[in-house]
């Protein structure tokens, strides 16, 4: 129920929005349904290179959504890679036409920004294209695009600015070198591409780069995907490499610069060793060293707004230290840098200013996945968490490779198609987490989540029957648990060791034909494992 709206009578907006992207959008179309006066604040800052884009933020112009059209891109050509082993006749010389795509994906982008236009226009919001900065707590300054200026007060003002790629501070840095900002509208191919960083932006990018045709590199300073499960980074690292592209780690750039050729001399140094120094020749480097939002543009400090590491510190309601300024999305600090994430907390903020809600977001259990060419996805804790949250002999990993089908014909190498299961060694056996890696990850994975919201246990999961002949179902048959793998080895696979007693202990609650299954499963993973 709307709020009684006398006590908002004195202020221009009952909320501002600085920032219009997935969280922002989401709190304003909430609050303007319930009742309430909104102003949206939008304005995007060029790249060095002068790249631009729409309304609605990271995710839909920069973020997201192109990456995953290009994702669908690099798995198209995975699937017509093979074709001919399905029968299909293929022209040797196919390739892709980069500019094709790139305006096919910048089409469907204007389309989206023309929907988020309409949608505030009928939801009777004010839209303002300009810079939103802080004078008071209830006061904002709006820089127009024109360089016009004016003033506006909200009784609640909502920070959902996101972040923007950093830039190294090298000699070329700037000059030379693109982020993910850029690559989805770059009017001519990448080249040979050099991927700077570890995180899953670097990875994605040179991922789908690599199965679009283009010699990829990812260079970093340490471990690939450290926030990952390590298992499964190594894994999809593994993957990566076996496709084609490079990794260069403990590694970090120096310079980039112009050669005669027009290509990019970079200069790095071993990190490990600073009297190697190296360098390569590339056609694009793209810097992913990770995002910080521009805190300056809004004038922070003129509100006193707590913050740490450059995020804004929030409290559960995403709630700052100023009352009635709130925050959501990548600016906050502790929260998922996900577009679903800032959505939820976006209008679970509307609905307790204007509906008088009282509810939190949960943030745990929360899927993700990594879109790189074999995709990886998970929800819950990773295996080195949950050894951090309790003791070793309290938890069981459940694992197994697997073959999905249609990798089968075309002889693709099914050995980095595995999966993780991690459960309590309580009377319960309840599942903390479920990390896959496989075709389709992400779309497995979001079920499962549903699930391990629900309370999901190892009994439950087993006795399920799984959609024959899916991937998805390979998840209710991964009975080996790491514990006994460890026991296996210590018996040298004496003659008398039976690969499934452990389980037939443990789980005799479950079906001969489970048990069956099991003894399959533990052989099928000691051959593979041995070869």
């Amino acid at each position: 129920m709307t709020k009684n709206r006398s006590d908002l009578q004195s202020w221009d907006f009952d909320l501002i929005c600085i920032g219009v992207g997935s969280g922002g959008l989401a709190c304003a179309k909430e609050a303007a349904s319930l009742g309430a006066k909104v102003a949206c604040l939008d304005f995007v800052r060029p790249t060095p290179v002068g790249t631009r884009w729409g309304i609605g933020g990271t995710c839909i112009n920069v973020g997201c959504i192109p990456k995953k059209h290009m994702h669908h891109a690099g798995l198209l050509g995975n699937a017509i890679e093979d074709a001919p082993h399905f029968g299909w006749n293929v022209p040797k010389d196919y390739a892709i036409n980069w500019k094709k795509m790139v305006t096919e994906i910048q089409n469907n982008i204007k389309s989206t920004n023309w929907v988020v236009k309409v949608e505030i226009r009928t939801k009777n919001m004010t839209y303002f294209n300009g810079i939103g900065s802080f004078i008071d707590q209830n006061t904002i300054r709006v820089r127009m695009a024109n360089g016009k200026e004016q003033r506006i007060t909200g009784k609640y003002i909502l920070i959902a600015i996101g972040n923007r790629p950093v830039y190294p501070k090298i000699p070329g840095a700037l000059e030379y070198g693109i982020t993910s900002d850029d690559l989805f509208s770059l009017p001519k191919p990448p080249g040979k591409t050099l991927c700077v960083g570890a995180g899953y932006v670097s990875m994605e990018c040179a991922g789908f780069l690599n199965e679009l045709g283009f010699n990829a590199t990812v260079m970093a300073r340490a471990e690939i995907l450290s926030t990952f499960d390590r298992e499964m980074a190594n894994i999809v690292k593994e993957y990566m490499a076996s496709r084609g592209v490079t990794f260069l780690q403990y590694r970090l750039p120096k310079s980039v610069e112009l050669t005669e050729n027009k290509q990019l001399l970079v200069k790095f140094r071993d990190i490990k060793n600073e009297n190697i120094e190296e360098q390569g020749i590339f056609d694009t480097v793209v810097w992913a060293m990770g995002r910080r939002a521009l805190l300056d543009d809004i004038n922070f400090s003129a509100v006193n707004i707590t913050i740490d590491d450059h995020e804004i510190v929030v409290n559960d309601f995403e709630q700052t230290s100023v009352p009635n300024i709130f925050a959501v999305g990548d600016v906050v600090k502790g929260r998922p840098k996900l577009t679903p994430v800032a959505i939820k907390a976006g209008r679970a903020v509307a609905r307790r200013l204007f509906a008088g809600a009282d509810s939190c977001v949960n943030y745990d259990n929360i899927p993700t996945t990594l879109f790189t060419p074999l995709e990886y996805s998970f929800v819950g804790v990773t295996e080195e968490e949950a050894l951090r949250r309790f003791n070793e002999n309290e938890i069981d990993v459940h694992h197994g490779y697997y073959n999905p089908i249609e990798f089968i014909l075309s002889k693709r190498s099914t050995s980095y198609c595995y999966i993780k299961v991690i459960t309590k060694r309580d009377e319960s056996s309840r599942i903390i987490g479920i990390h896959f890696i496989g075709p389709n990850a992400g779309e497995i994975l979001q079920g499962f989540a549903v699930a391990i919201n629900c309370g999901l246990t190892l009994d439950t999961l087993f006795s399920t029957v799984g959609v024959d002949i899916t991937n998805a179902a390979e998840i209710t048959k991964v009975f080996i648990t790491k514990r006994s793998v460890i026991a296996s080895e210590r018996s040298s696979l004496s003659s008398d060791y039976n690969p499934c007693t452990e389980f037939l202990d443990n789980l005799g609650k479950f079906s001969t034909q489970n048990a069956l299954s099991c003894i399959l499963n533990e052989q099928r993973f000691l051959l593979e494992t041995k070869v």
